[in-house]
């Protein structure tokens, strides 16, 4: 998992103690090793003599022979071009039937805000000769995404200060946005994103919107990395949605969404001392953990809210072979210290950036190995209690003022 070991033992050792020394820790451990073994077993490999390199190598093939299965199933050559496909599966993502629908600022309000705060670098980025001619004809999540990249930390400083004004009348439920940009300048921005962060997804929530920056060259794995990375961006925009409409009806409304966007926003529960993110109390319910208690979240929040999408069903729907990845979220082998993630997702990172053994990417394992662990111990009733009555407590509402 990643962490300092003193520290880490300690924490399992207070959670032990309150939920009643249940063994939660020792059991997930066992359902992680025999698990991993009948993956190994599926790569058609020995799971006693398989070393961590080998896994890796067998993993990264396996990606790739999965990648021609998507493309096929998407209609794309297995040559294609970068942009037919980042097209295709855009495409295939607006059209998925599932809940995508979150908590945004009105295009409108957005449209006003950039407007007075001047985002002249973006404008010049984009080819504009005039700021009221950008803001008319660019799609404003693709302009905000724009803006994120290309203006200056105090420039954004001061979107930020703009947040802190807005009312929850400013906001809206709107359906998640896939957008791809094809404009002549784009590849430039993208180019100065997908170098610093390794992928080409830029999710915009206060817009409900992912923005598939271009490339201009084709990297393994694309699709498959593309669809995971776009379905991931989905659950931490309703993840922030669902905690934004809870907070409505607090005065300090605009300081808390400005404060959201900079921050992971945080509950007031604890477990073992550690205070507990509001995303992961979303995957808690969304991963069906725990029953929804409406008294706690309604009227404001209702069960589909609260829903967490498997990127990795979606995948396999679209070629039976996938099926493979499904289940290995939190599963990984450990050869001495070090550590082989069997999660899609940062395979799929690993095979686009080709990554070699000692580059490799354990980073969403761990995270959904850590969500796994708490909820094991959450299942105990008195700490489920425990952070009910500390969520109750946190999102009693207040009345706001417009």
């Amino acid at each position: 998992m990643g962490v300092a070991e003193p520290a880490f033992r300690a924490q399992l050792q207070r959670l032990e103690q309150a939920a009643g020394l249940p063994g939660a820790d020792i059991r997930l451990m066992m359902e992680i090793v025999n698990e991993t073994r009948g993956k190994i077993r599926d790569l058609g490999l020995d799971p006693h003599d398989t070393t961590g390199e080998e896994l890796y190598a067998a993993l990264k093939a396996r990606l790739l022979r999965d990648e021609i299965q998507v493309r096929a199933s998407l209609n794309m050559r297995a040559d294609g071009t970068p942009e037919a496909v980042l097209e295709a599966a855009c495409a295939h993502l607006r059209k998925l039937k599932l809940p995508t629908q979150t908590f945004v600022i009105k295009q409108s309000v957005l449209r006003a805000m950039l407007k007075k705060l001047q985002p002249k670098a973006t404008m010049k980025k984009l080819g504009y000769r005039s700021m009221d001619s950008m803001i008319k004809h660019e799609p404003v999540a693709q302009l905000l995404a724009a803006v994120n990249i290309v203006e200056s930390p105090e420039w954004q400083r001061r979107r930020i200060d703009a947040y802190k004004k807005l009312k929850p009348r400013d906001f809206e439920v709107k359906k998640a946005v896939f957008l791809l940009p094809t404009a002549k300048h784009w590849p430039e921005i993208a180019a100065e994103y997908t170098a610093h962060h390794k992928h080409n997804i830029l999710a915009i929530p206060e817009l409900g919107s992912v923005v598939i920056l271009p490339l201009e060259h084709d990297l393994s794995g694309l699709a498959i990395t593309t669809l995971l990375l776009a379905v991931s961006s989905v659950n931490d925009m309703r993840s922030l949605g669902s905690y934004l409409k809870l907070q409505q009806f607090k005065p300090d409304y605009g300081e808390i969404f400005a404060d959201a966007m900079l921050h992971e926003p945080i509950t007031s529960a604890e477990l073992a001392g550690e205070p507990l993110p509001w995303k992961m109390v979303q995957w808690f319910y969304g991963r069906g953990h725990f029953q929804y208690y409406p008294q706690v979240f309604e009227p404001h929040v209702q069960p589909e809210d609260l829903s967490w999408h498997d990127a990795e069903t979606m995948l396999a729907q679209l070629s039976p072979a996938l099926e493979f990845w499904q289940g290995n979220q939190l599963l990984a082998l450990l050869e001495d210290t070090r550590t082989v993630s069997l999660n899609m997702l940062d395979v799929a990172l690993s095979v686009c950036n080709g990554l070699d053994y000692g580059q490799r990417i354990v980073h969403h394992m761990r995270t959904t190995l850590s969500r796994e662990l708490m909820a094991r111990y959450l299942h105990q009733e008195n700490l489920q209690a425990l952070l009910l009555g500390k969520l109750d407590e946190q999102l009693v509402p207040e009345l706001a003022f417009d």
